[in-house]
């Protein structure tokens, strides 16, 4: 043990734990964590955006690239307020992320003297966006804790945790040892359930896997190509679970293609994933028999209803199940059929949107890493564009939180290694967050934004004009001019006019290694709600 602040405390336990990067903005009631963090800089870094929000976002993007834990720090009230979109985006997506939030001073919370960023219940709010918090309440806890929220990031569904911590205690000096990580324990696939599912299959002559968020591990990658190859039989990835096996593979499947398997399957397992429509039922499997494979037990009950329920880490599950199997084949051509249906169908109704996202991927190595934002060119991305590798497309989950795409892909960009990130917003979701351009100029990050600008809030002005007799209101936007913003910036800007000048401007812009904007002007595309909705 060694004398110390709870904030150099708390920043040395971030390094045993393998943090080397904290998005965070200062504030008086973080100033001894920063300053904690000052002394060991050489080995952790403190990022900061140009907005509270932008941390959180940050910080899961930084996870989804790299598979490490993101570290938010914002200041309390406002801080944690502004940092709620992302810590919701965060628990939606199953991300690990932790958020530092400060608090007014220990002796005050909770008596609403109005203390400088005082919140009524601000614990209630952290409670409400997280799997665990915990408020220390003395200087010698703080290392523990720090261990504590890792252990539980690592156990389980993977969510978002938060440590609030009072200025006072982030000052207080005490003998500390800010500690190891603590032991997590290792998944194992429950024996029984296991050979139950392998009975179900060799009973299946028309099985189908379904992988949801919870198969977006690296070590599904492989396994989940196998496992459809030794069945032969479509893997329908959730918009979730887009990444889960290439989309190359000639057994991967968009989400909708579960309508058109319905008819004819026999048997669904669904891997790691919440198995529910948009607006909470169960997906439609017709008179198929279905199997559940997830370590949320919460997502195995009503209204679900499986004939086999398995509450265990789904990867875990994936491999034990492979290893018992024995190649077969099961739906043959017809998959093949299927495949090309579906891309026709894309194509067909979305034709507009997937030349530009054609265009992108063409652009894009096939571990660069796409993300996506609820932007009409995101909306066809869930289905049409082709993820090919592992932790290489991130998107918003069912919280579709708009102005999410760019400060996320920054927390890609850093966590990266070096892949190059493309992020894919309009002019409505860029205002929620242009000023990280400022981050991104500042620190070097190399992200490539697509900014898609048709000056309205593109999908509500269609739905007005199509559904509402062109009553519009509250969907036009004034824009400034983006080539004069990003010079302003001091980023590298292109004007792209068609697909093939985005692919152009793309690939230059990858290439180039620093920050820029690839405008391109368009106008309201068709709706593509009819493919994404019709077959649910």
């Amino acid at each position: 043990m060694a004398q110390m602040t709870g904030g150099d405390a708390l920043a040395r336990a971030l390094i045993s734990e393998g943090v080397d990067t904290v998005f965070g903005i200062p504030g008086v009631q973080l100033d001894g964590l920063t300053d904690g963090v000052y002394r060991v800089r050489e080995e952790l870094e403190l990022l900061v955006p140009r907005h509270e929000q932008a941390t959180s976002y940050m910080a899961d993007g930084y996870y989804r690239a790299s598979g490490r834990p993101g570290v938010a720090m914002v200041v309390p009230g406002p801080g944690v307020l502004n940092a709620g979109a992302g810590m919701a985006t965060a628990y939606a997506c199953s991300s690990q992320v932790m958020l530092l939030a400060g608090t007014i001073p220990s002796p005050l919370v909770g008596s609403g003297l109005g203390a400088l960023h005082e919140i009524p219940r601000q614990t209630d709010t952290v409670e409400g966006l997280t799997k665990w918090s915990a408020r220390p309440t003395r200087v010698e806890e703080i290392p523990d804790l720090v261990h504590e929220g890792f252990r539980q990031m690592r156990t389980g569904r993977p969510r978002p945790v938060a440590l609030e911590l009072g200025p006072d205690l982030l000052h207080a000096v005490a003998d500390l040892d800010p500690g190891e990580p603590f032991a997590v324990q290792q998944p194992e696939a429950p024996e029984g359930e296991v050979a139950e599912l392998a009975r179900l299959l060799a009973a299946s002559s028309r099985p189908v896997i379904h992988v949801g968020g919870g198969m977006r591990d690296p070590r599904a990658f492989e396994l989940l190509a196998r496992l459809a190859e030794l069945l032969d039989a479509p893997v329908v990835m959730s918009e979730n679970g887009r990444g889960a096996i290439d989309a190359r593979d000639p057994h991967a499947l968009p989400a909708f293609a579960l309508w058109e398997l319905r008819a004819a399957a026999d048997l669904v397992i669904s891997f790691g994933s919440r198995f529910l429509t948009p607006f909470g039922q169960q997906l439609n499997i017709g008179d198929a028999r279905l199997a559940l494979v997830n370590i949320d037990a919460a997502d195995l009950r009503p209204p679900r209803r499986p004939d086999l329920a398995v509450n265990a880490d789904a990867v875990t599950v994936l491999a034990a199940l492979v290893e018992r199997l024995v190649p077969r084949s099961t739906w043959g051509d017809e998959l093949r059929r299927l495949r090309e249906d579906c891309d026709a169908r894309i194509r067909e109704q979305a034709a507009p949107q997937m030349e530009f996202v054609d265009a992108i991927r063409a652009a894009l190595p096939e571990d660069g890493i796409y993300v996506n934002e609820l932007t009409q060119i995101g909306y066809v991305s869930t289905y049409g564009f082709p993820v090919q590798a592992p932790r290489s497309y991130v998107w918003p989950g069912y919280q579709g939180t708009l102005g999410y795409a760019m400060p996320t892909a920054l927390g890609a960009a850093v966590g990266a290694g070096g892949r190059p990130v493309v992020a894919v917003t309009g002019d409505g979701g860029i205002g929620w967050s242009m000023q990280e351009f400022a981050t991104a100029k500042k620190y070097g990050i190399p992200l490539v934004t697509v900014l898609f600008e048709d000056s309205r809030f593109g999908n509500v002005w269609r739905i007005q004009r199509d559904t509402y007799g062109g009553r519009f209101i509250g969907s036009d936007l004034t824009n400034p001019d983006f080539g004069v913003l990003a010079q302003s910036f001091g980023l590298d800007f292109a004007l792209a006019e068609d697909a093939e000048a985005v692919e152009k401007h793309v690939a230059a812009a990858i290439a180039a290694r620093r920050p820029a904007i690839v405008k391109v002007p368009v106008d309201v595309f068709p709706s593509p709600w009819p493919l994404i909705h019709e077959r649910h």
